[in-house]
């Protein structure tokens, strides 16, 4: 509900320099909105609106469609509306986050896309094989999200390890408030830290969280990786992995290797 842009806003105001903002739309229900009135386009530059409010900007640099209904990528207007708000020069470029490669492959058809923001982890490689060079012919930037699957890939948890009520990874751990997929990338939890034992396993060290950003960054058609923080050393850590070396192609098939036989069969939800 604008909380996180207005204190972004407040940051931007004494550091704003070599800054690019992005934000996204869609999936508000305030003042009697939702789907699919979200779509249309007076409501859409609303919420463009706030969002510049809350930052105090004239311009964002980036808006993205947020994991909307794949119906509404299909009927092809929402891309329209995102076309006029450019053209008003509210939003610089305009992009879409989505669950689905089918959702990524509708939204490569549209003439302006700047930007996806994809699921791509080691739980979830296939998706390189699918949109990954569509992408790169289209020229869109790809953004990483849920790159350590809701942690599982930071080896920090265990059989005894319990979150919030609060948290995704409590209500939401087998799908049911919302895509399972979302959700440690649809691995079962207890499967998951098994698994993340095994990728461990191969590779140069303990530091998991780093090799398995490392790996998502070692594909030259990624753009950045978004990787979540709540505290200021994880970031410092997540940030190292941009200068680690590359990993060796053989630990690359022995990662596909081992996604191919017994990970990618356990995916839950759509993706």
């Amino acid at each position: 509900m604008g909380l996180s842009e207005q204190f972004i806003g407040s940051f931007l105001k004494t550091n704003a320099k070599d800054m690019f903002i992005a934000s996204k739309l869609g999936r508000r229900q305030d003042n009697g909105y939702g789907w699919p009135q979200n779509f249309a386009y007076d409501i859409m530059r609303q919420h463009v609106e706030s969002s510049l409010k809350n930052l105090d900007l004239s311009q964002l640099f980036l808006e993205q469609l947020h994991c909307i209904p794949t119906e509404q990528m299909r009927s092809g207007k929402v891309f329209d509306n995102l076309r006029k708000l450019q053209q008003e020069g509210l939003i610089r470029f305009w992009g879409a986050s989505v669950e689905t490669s089918e959702e990524a492959l509708i939204c490569l058809e549209q003439e302006g896309l700047a930007s996806l923001q994809i699921i791509f982890n080691l739980f979830r490689q296939h998706v390189a094989d699918e949109i990954f060079a569509k992408a790169k012919e289209k020229d869109v930037a790809l953004i990483i999200r849920v790159p350590l699957a809701s942690g599982l890939l930071t080896g920090r948890f265990n059989e005894r390890t319990t979150f919030a009520a609060t948290d995704h990874r409590n209500f939401n751990a087998n799908g049911q408030a919302f895509n399972a997929g979302e959700t440690f990338s649809g691995i079962e939890f207890s499967r998951g830290l098994t698994l993340s034992k095994e990728i461990a396993s191969m590779l140069p060290d303990e530091r998991l969280s780093q090799w398995a950003m490392r790996w998502i960054l070692d594909h030259p058609q990624v753009t950045t990786v978004i990787p979540g923080a709540t505290k200021v050393k994880q970031v410092e850590k997540n940030v190292e992995a941009s200068d680690m070396p590359h990993l060796a192609e053989e630990t690359h098939r022995q990662l596909r290797t081992l996604y191919d036989k017994k990970i990618k069969a356990n995916i839950r939800g759509h993706y």
